[in-house]
């Protein structure tokens, strides 16, 4: 008997201790794939990030520098406008990029900016891990996403806040599944972040509560069974009303009796629909639905994620930012904010043609959130092509889940065969040469750009005025796309691709009578202006206007050269200055003097 016991014990620790290496083998084969998915994301990821700086970091470098010298006290200090108010919708960035700035010039944006694209791409695949545990289909989505993703890698906040976004998906999830404070509390910490670096996308952090909500919610609503309900509170209700008859008739009896009869049977029926409605859930034709009851901690949650936007320097600008943007009109002249042309966008026919064969063709059974997010999104991207960035984050990790049920039912051994070649040496080292071929076809067109073209930026021009005119008192109207390079170099501005500073919504007030504000409209003068829809010459009278920089082959340029008023002081290959001859105009219309409006430059 004890001969029996000990051979039993040393078979139990023999399974125990094969159990392990097994563990440890999985464990080594996951990790060997790891370190090759890293370095094919980090190679991709370097590839496509461009040297050129986009439009509005340099301005972002000038907010920054502006707060380490005089802090945010809501003001603009760049355009010359008098005393416009500003809501530094993106502070923090702007002060971090500063600081890289301060300490590597235009290379160390350009590194910080690989820097992110890289960290944006490692967290897309081990989200998609950790939610799948397929590795090799989250490194091939996570591949695809990033290309797709490419014309939103710039120094701009939204490279940050694209990474936050994905950890709040996560943390919500990881939270719903595992009830874990920890997941909770980072989302609150993401909340905070998100409303000090990019304010003005903090609101769509609650968009991504909704489809889990929503699902809470629909599956609290079909579980109430409300049809039944209703029939059984219609018929207790005619019960008592039967009951409280003086004369009790056989026929009323009778009704009585019928409806105390359909009462039980409504009993039973719902308890017959319970029991189907659950066989359904665990074999669902198309549709997985999940009542989780730790959504009313998820609300809570939320409600803390509130209070974190006003836990910022800028004020109410977290809950206001948004609304006043979508108020104004801003929005339908700045290409990103435009609806989506699928003809023109092949990238985006590929995503949704993915998608819809996996829905039209075969049996995958989608989760219902993930439903309820892919279409949101998909509208979203159809307002605004801004939103396909967040289609293609989210959109990701959806596609791996569907991708992997598929493979798990109908080839369950080919991925892990798959995964097993990709981490020999010739799987290895077939990939990364594959990825750098990729990665070279993409850097060679942009590997000799400068970080500063001067063909879209007046780099010459700026030259020239800094060293001929006198900028505290010059008045100069430029064009939307090149504003911020002046701010940079501190040129005061008429305009720049801050659209919220320039507009009534954001620089004036509300008619509590019309409901419109009131204030100056910058932004479409600017428009009316550079499309000749107005008489440029009045709204130059009326602004000021004593020069002016536009493009060689802007429509306005024409119109200058054939005016008496304006003289051509500076040409190069793309820019031309022309003075505005304040004698010609005062004869007819007064001096500038009299109707030049304050002018504060604070430095």
């Amino acid at each position: 008997m004890e001969q029996q016991n000990e051979n039993g014990k040393i078979q139990k620790r023999e399974i125990k201790i094969e159990k392990a290496k097994k563990e440890k083998k999985v464990l080594s084969k996951q990790a060997k794939f790891n370190l090759l998915a890293i370095v094919l994301i980090l190679i991709l990821c370097f590839a496509l990030t461009p040297r050129t700086l986009q439009n509005d970091t340099y301005y972002t470098i000038a907010i920054g520098k502006l707060i380490t010298e005089n802090g945010i006290d809501m003001k603009d200090h760049f355009s010359w406008h008098f005393n416009l108010p500003y809501t530094y919708p993106h502070w923090l960035y702007d002060l971090c990029i500063y600081l890289v700035y301060a300490i590597g010039g235009f290379n160390g944006i350009y590194i910080s900016t690989v820097i992110l694209c890289m960290v944006l791409g490692l967290t897309m695949y081990f989200t998609c891990t950790k939610r799948t545990k397929n590795q090799v289909m989250s490194l091939i989505v996570t591949l695809g996403a990033m290309y797709l993703l490419k014309d939103f890698i710039t120094a701009r906040a939204q490279l940050v806040t694209f990474t936050l976004f994905l950890l709040v998906v996560f943390c919500i999830e990881q939270f719903l599944e595992t009830k874990k404070k920890r997941y909770g509390i980072g989302l609150v910490i993401l909340s905070w972040l998100i409303a000090n670096l990019h304010c003005a996308v903090w609101p769509f952090m609650f968009v991504l509560f909704l489809p889990y909500l929503a699902e809470y919610f629909l599956c609290a609503i079909i579980d109430a069974d409300p049809w039944i309900r209703l029939k059984k509170l219609i018929c207790k209700i005619r019960i008592k009303i039967l009951e409280k008859k003086k004369k009790q008739t056989e026929k009323t009896e009778k009704k009585l009796s019928e409806l105390k009869q359909n009462l039980e049977q409504y009993d039973e029926h719902r308890v017959f629909v319970i029991e189907r409605r659950k066989k359904r859930r665990e074999n669902p034709y198309r549709i997985r639905m999940q009542k989780n009851s730790a959504i009313w901690w998820l609300l809570l949650i939320m409600v803390f994620c509130v209070i974190m936007g006003a836990l910022t320097p800028i004020k109410d600008t977290p809950f206001t930012y948004l609304a006043k943007t979508m108020e104004g009109t801003t929005t339908n002249n700045i290409s990103e904010h435009l609806p989506l042309t699928l003809a023109n966008n092949k990238g985006m026919i590929i995503l949704l043609s993915i998608f819809l064969a996996i829905f039209i063709f075969t049996d995958t059974k989608i989760r219902l959130s993930d439903f309820f997010m892919l279409g949101g999104l998909v509208v979203l991207t159809f307002m605004s092509r801004r939103q396909m960035s967040m289609l293609v984050l989210f959109g990701a990790a959806i596609l791996v889940r569907l991708v992997d049920y598929l493979l798990r039912k109908y080839d369950p051994k080919g991925v892990e065969q798959l995964q097993g070649f990709l981490i020999t040496l010739t799987g290895k080292i077939l990939s990364i040469a594959f990825i750098c071929v990729v990665a070279i076809a993409l850097y060679r067109p942009i590997h000799d750009d400068k970080i500063v073209d001067d063909n879209t930026y007046p780099v010459e021009a700026c030259d020239y005025i800094l060293n001929n005119l006198d900028i505290t008192t010059m008045r100069l109207y430029n064009e939307y796309n090149y504003g911020a390079y002046l701010v940079y170099r501190g040129i005061p501005v008429f305009i720049d691709s801050r659209a919220d500073l320039y507009s009534p919504e954001f620089n004036g007030t509300k008619n509590p009578e019309t409901k419109e504000y009131e204030g100056l409209d910058i932004f479409s003068d600017y428009i009316n202006i550079s499309n000749i829809a107005t008489d440029y010459d009045e709204k130059f009278t009326q602004y000021g206007i004593t020069h002016v920089l536009v493009y060689k082959n802007a429509k306005l340029k024409m119109l200058l050269d054939t005016n008496e008023k304006y003289t051509q002081i500076y040409e190069d290959n793309r820019f031309a200055i022309f003075e505005r001859n304040t004698d010609k105009v005062a004869e007819s219309e007064g001096t500038a003097e009299e109707i030049a409006l304050p002018i504060t430059i604070q430095q």
